[in-house]
């Protein structure tokens, strides 16, 4: 499921659990909910990640240029 689906599934979850009196329940859509918004963590710091990393990438091939260039002169 997405990050977006396990949200609003656990909290499904939790009201239908506040509805029954069922505490498992309302628990199990907490805990759905949570890992939904950790998951959401992740991706968030997946792409700055990414982001870093392409940037050095970029860094160092333009140093990599620079040099080549200054050696051809």
């Amino acid at each position: 499921m997405t990050e977006q689906t396990d949200r609003v599934s656990g909290r499904v979850k939790q009201a239908a659990g506040d509805i029954a009196g069922d505490d498992d329940l309302k628990q199990e859509g907490k805990t759905e909910e949570s890992a939904a918004d950790a998951k959401g963590k992740v991706d968030e710091l997946t792409d700055k990640v990414k982001d870093k990393a392409n940037e050095a990438r970029d860094k160092v091939q333009d140093a990599v240029d620079d040099v080549k260039d200054r050696l051809k002169d």
